[in-house]
């Protein structure tokens, strides 16, 4: 029997904008599926939400180890899942030629194939839920190319056509498939960068993990028309819209100017 108690399984739970969703969503009365390749950073969030929540490890490029996440999770939940949130992910910034041919690799394999599988996998747990959402990490730089992140863009490009493409394909089912499209957001991931790009010191770090926590809860209980992409903050939206709205030559212009290249 379901629980009467709503459920997400938050991927990349360990750290960054993951932990900061799990802490916002149990902090509101929610069952969190905490899932990480850091399975001690899982624990420990664990250990602070206590039982609203569980947690384990989680390579999402690991099929199998998915299925039995979402075993274990289904059992914990009572059967429900009203929320995937794909957020684990990692990123590579330099030159493309530079960045070892096995780190851009990962960077895929964990930021559209680790989607993938949780997609894929999750569907069942996701049609036995009423009104169950898939909630996907892209980034701004999914709107147009941005140099020093060929490879990061490429996967964020990929998830963002995979979730306008599922939105429309899993109305049938009663799922609506969403993504995030913030710009940098002061996190572990992007305070690792050795030499910041330009485009960070242009643009600064003005996002923080709580506020694309704070989106993703809206997106969760979004009930109007089936909106697909969630710009996290003014300068993701005005770059959307200025790239609808300018010719290409201007947007590669404005891009070449604020990466430096």
């Amino acid at each position: 029997m379901s629980s009467p108690r709503k459920a997400i399984l938050v991927t990349g739970a360990a750290a960054g904008i993951g932990r900061a969703t799990a802490r916002l969503f149990a902090s509101r009365g929610w069952f969190v599926g905490l899932y990480d390749v850091n399975a001690a950073g899982a624990e420990a969030l664990r250990g602070e939400l206590g039982s609203a929540a569980v947690a384990g490890a989680l390579d999402v490029t690991d099929a199998a180890a998915w299925s039995r996440v979402l075993a274990a999770f289904a059992a914990a939940s009572g059967g429900r899942l009203d929320v995937l949130f794909n957020c684990a992910g990692i990123a590579a910034v330099g030159h493309f030629e530079d960045i070892p041919l096995a780190r851009h690799h990962a960077v895929t394999d964990v930021n559209f194939k680790g989607v993938v599988n949780g997609c894929h996998l999750a569907l069942p747990l996701l049609r036995a839920t009423p009104g169950a959402r898939v909630i996907n990490m892209a980034s701004a730089s999914a709107i147009y190319g941005s140099p020093a992140f060929a490879g990061y863009c490429a996967t964020k490009f990929a998830v963002r056509g995979l979730t306008e493409a599922l939105n429309i394909e899993w109305a049938r089912h009663g799922i609506r498939v969403m993504d995030l499209l913030p710009l940098f957001v002061d996190t572990p991931m992007v305070r690792q960068f050795e030499t910041p790009p330009r485009s960070m010191d242009v643009l600064g770090l003005r996002l923080t993990a709580d506020d694309v926590a704070r989106t993703v809860w809206r997106a969760a209980h979004w009930r109007l028309w089936p909106r697909v992409h969630w710009f996290v903050g003014v300068q993701a939206w005005l770059t959307w819209v200025a790239q609808k709205l300018t010719p290409v030559w201007f947007t590669r212009l404005t891009t070449r100017l604020i990466t430096g290249y």
